[in-house]
């Protein structure tokens, strides 16, 4: 009878790695697959079990696929809603801190719960960014992004996303700068020929423009301090805000703004590293400090110290090389997600193939079946996230390219192509 049960259950565990061997043998020999670091992971929902490990114990740069492990801070960490500031009043002094909330009139996801409450205090206003412990880059960034509108600075009190968007509506040689503070710093120059872009100095806030504007936007980051947030803050409240390094309190109220669904959904769907580096910031702020790192190590600590290979997990966001996943460490975090998390909220938050977000181009048929974080840089494509087959089955899956010479677009189509062949399989 033992044995009889014994090679039931060795018949069972042929025929379940038999069902998934074309895939097996596809991550060896398809020349498409083959000809840079490939690594990928499948895990089948519904059997509780890792179906496929193709290098998956293999350390890959995420990129953009840090922003699950962000995402995964925010849900063991945060509430429902977002803190948005820690304040005290003493005399006729309100003190307020930052907390790294990055929605404060953020020009793509804009609240304004702060300003309604510092507008209606009777007292005098002031901003300490004494909690603050962290540099304006998060490492191993690469200095010379700081032009562009995905590397803005972090801050404890960020404000209109801290980038300045510039635009022009039409043919007519007006720009549109917002917010409006920043109009007097905007100088027309010479480019050089055929450019259309804003440039701004490295060291201070002054943006250099061309003398002939087209129809075009662009956000670019400026450089943040407290006098420029207390300024901006001021500008548009029309009182006065100071600044006081006044030490953190921790007796201090919390005041909150947003769900935290709102902020996920943009950091997933759009990549938003923005919003990513930020979250880990709020995550920090739980323990009364604002650096990011602290955020990281305990949530390693309290909550991941079970995945099959530690991470390297040095951002929010994936701007920096320093991180470094494997396959199989992103499909146990995917586990973990849809675990606290119902699927229908969950799905709604990622990026929807052919529907949504960083893959909505991709992936199209009548019913959606990849829902997922995408993560891109020189070399590096990956697709982490959820598939639901033809046949109605939820596979858990990571795929990840690093190492290729070619485009990111190629390497995109390329997944696509290969987790497509898996929905029409099975």
């Amino acid at each position: 009878m033992r044995f009889t049960l014994y090679a039931f259950c060795f018949f069972l565990l042929l025929t379940s790695c038999a069902t998934y061997r074309p895939i097996q043998r596809q991550l060896r020999q398809n020349p498409q697959l083959t000809d840079h670091f490939t690594g990928f992971a499948l895990y089948d929902w519904e059997k509780q079990k890792m179906v496929v490990q193709h290098n998956a114990d293999q350390y890959f740069t995420p990129a953009s696929n840090t922003k699950l492990f962000s995402f995964y801070a925010g849900l063991v960490t945060l509430g429902d809603s977002i803190p948005a500031l820690r304040y005290v009043t003493r005399a006729d002094s309100l003190i307020f801190w930052g907390t790294g909330d990055p929605l404060l009139l953020n020009l793509n996801l804009p609240d304004t719960t702060v300003l309604h409450f510092l507008r209606n205090r009777p007292e005098r206003l002031f901003f300490s960014p004494a909690n603050y412990s962290g540099p304006r880059f998060g490492p191993g960034w690469a200095w010379d992004d700081y032009n562009d509108d995905y590397s803005a600075e972090l801050a404890p009190l960020p404000l209109y996303g801290n980038f300045v968007r510039f635009s022009s509506p039409d043919r007519v040689a007006r720009l549109v700068v917002e917010p409006r503070f920043f109009q007097d710093s905007v100088t027309a120059v010479s480019l050089r020929r055929h450019s259309r872009s804003v440039q701004r100095n490295e060291i201070d806030n002054r943006f250099d423009r061309p003398e002939v504007v087209r129809p075009f936007k662009q956000d670019v980051p400026f450089r943040w301090s407290p006098q420029l947030a207390a300024r901006l803050l001021t500008d548009t409240l029309h009182r006065e805000v100071s600044v006081a390094p006044i030490p953190f309190d921790r007796s201090a109220k919390t005041l909150y703004s947003q769900p935290a669904d709102s902020l996920y959904k943009r950091m997933l769907q759009v990549s938003d590293n923005t919003l990513a580096e930020h979250l880990m910031l709020l995550c920090a702020s739980v323990q009364d400090t604002l650096n990011s790192s602290v955020g990281i190590q305990t949530v390693l600590q309290k909550h991941l110290a079970d995945l099959p290979d530690k991470p390297q997990w040095v951002d929010g966001s994936g701007l920096s090389r320093y991180n470094l996943f494997t396959p199989r460490s992103m499909v146990s975090l995917l586990q973990k997600i849809h675990k606290i998390v119902p699927q229908e909220r969950l799905f709604n938050l990622l990026a929807v193939g052919g529907s949504a977000g960083t893959i909505q181009r991709l992936y199209k048929t009548d019913r959606p079946f990849v829902f997922a974080k995408s993560g891109s840089m020189t070399g590096v494509y990956n697709l982490s996230g959820y598939l639901i087959t033809k046949k109605g089955k939820l596979l858990l899956f990571s795929m990840m390219n690093n190492n290729f010479a070619g485009s990111v677009a190629d390497m995109r189509s390329r997944t696509a192509a290969f987790l497509t062949g898996i929905y029409e399989r099975y």
